[in-house]
Parts: C-alpha cells; sequence; structure tokens
C-alpha cells in the first residue's frame, strides 16, 4: 500500500511511520508514505503558503500555486492514484468505507490548513474528499494519520493475526465485547467465569451475546440498520432480561 501526502507539516507524521504497529510495517516496506511540501515549491523568499481570501473576511487560505504543483509532482510519482482531501465537508468515514478505500491501493491525501484551500484546486485536482467527523481541526494532518492507520492496519502482514481484525468493533457489524487479561480478581472485580471454563462454544455464545448487548446500550443506532438472526434476537432479548434485572 502506497500513500502520497501533500503536507505543509510532514514531521507529524513521525508518530506513525516511526512507531507502534503501522511504523514496523513502514519498516519492513509493507506501507509507503511518502510526503510532498507546498513550501518547496514557493518563489518567495519567506516560503509563505498562505493569503488572505478574495472578498475578504477573516482568515487565511493555502495558496493556491504551490499546493497544486505538490499535487502534481505527488501524481507524478504515483501514477493512476486517487487524490483525497481531508475535510470536514466531506463524507464522513466510517469501517465499511475505510475497506474500500483499500481497493484503491495508491492514494494522495491532501492536508488542509488555515481556513482551507482555493475551490479551483477541489475542482480540478481533487477526486474525493472525506471527513473524519463533525468537527474542525487545525489542519488535515491528523485527520490524514487517522485514515492512513485505520487503511492500513488492514493490509495482510500489517498485523499478523488475521482473527485480531475480524473481531474489532463494526468489522463484525457489532461492538466488541468485554476483554480480560491477568489476574482474574482485581479489588474483588473477578474475570466472568465462562471465560475460565475451556467451553468454546459457551464461550462464543457469552461474547456474541456481550457484543450485542453493548451495541445495544452504547450504539442503539446501529442495531436499528441491522437484520438479527434468530440466535441473535434470542441472545439480545436474554441480554435485556438480565439487564433489567441487574437495574431493579
Amino acid at each position: 500500500m502506497c500513500f502520497n501526502v501533500v503536507t505543509l507539516f510532514p514531521e507529524m507524521f513521525r508518530a506513525i511511520t516511526e512507531y507502534g504497529i503501522i511504523g514496523q510495517a513502514c519498516k519492513k516496506k509493507i506501507i509507503k508514505i511518502n510526503f510532498f511540501n507546498p513550501r518547496d515549491f514557493t518563489n518567495n523568499k519567506n516560503k509563505s503558503v498562505d493569503d488572505r481570501p478574495y472578498g475578504g473576511g477573516p482568515g487565511m487560505i493555502m495558496s493556491a500555486i504551490p499546493l497544486y504543483m505538490a499535487i502534481q509532482k505527488a501524481k507524478s510519482i504515483l501514477k493512476n492514484t486517487t487524490v483525497i482531501y481531508l475535510s470536514p465537508q466531506g463524507i464522513k468515514l466510517e469501517q465499511k468505507k475505510i475497506q474500500l478505500l483499500l481497493n484503491k491501493k495508491k492514494i494522495i491525501f491532501v492536508c488542509g490548513r488555515y481556513k482551507g484551500i482555493d475551490q479551483r484546486i477541489i475542482d480540478d485536482q481533487i477526486d474525493e474528499e472525506w471527513s473524519i467527523g463533525d468537527y474542525i481541526l487545525t489542519g488535515g494532518e491528523l485527520a490524514a494519520m487517522n485514515v492512513i492507520d485505520a487503511m492500513s492496519r488492514l493490509v495482510p502482514g500489517v498485523i499478523k493475526k488475521k482473527e485480531s481484525i475480524e473481531e474489532d468493533s463494526f468489522t463484525n457489524r457489532f461492538l466488541d465485547y468485554p476483554n480480560y487479561t491477568k489476574p482474574n480478581n482485581i479489588n474483588g472485580m473477578t474475570v466472568p467465569s465462562v471465560l475460565l471454563s475451556g467451553h468454546h462454544k459457551n464461550i462464543r455464545l457469552w461474547r456474541l451475546k456481550a457484543s450485542i448487548g453493548k451495541t445495544w446500550i452504547k450504539r442503539p443506532d446501529i442495531l436499528e440498520k441491522l437484520s438479527l438472526t434468530e440466535e441473535e434476537n434470542k441472545l439480545l432479548n436474554e441480554f435485556k432480561s438480565e439487564f433489567e434485572k441487574n437495574i431493579d
């Protein structure tokens, strides 16, 4: 998987290129990330890359020409690519859409700064706009890192055990079930006995019920969109009954 990133602050990406699972994938060259800085395409002495918007008003806009040239350079190195602008006006990303993005293989992320970028760049150079949520950041770098991280962990070889990905929240339709590790008792709080039983069928049913139940409590909007199987409906009803008894 190859990403080209157009950014004024490539140093920020050290958080993912040098550390953690994605950093290891970069070192092994499973993931490749290249950077293109619009400052490298400026002619002015101060390397400034912002200007006032036509029509007046607060804030500054990224200078169009250096940004355009940086995108063109990124395109020249990565052929047949998709150019994505990280923007709060874009389509909101979800896990299923992250999986679809993987099929593109080659992506250029454009990270805006200041009040945004020239609309002509969006019209002429951007293929898709994506948002990580309905809130505003100071720039697109954190959003790009967010998407690169989410995509990279799905690339074969980045995470060793495929099962770890398959059981993620949103991947198997529901939120993840509660997880526990040693010790068995922490200040009187114990691990559910079924997880210590070694009975694989009972553990699977417990985890599925807990997963559906957690989704019902925390994200009922997800359940509303799903058609539950007979088994899942039965487990959900059991969870609701147990939940109501605990409240009483």
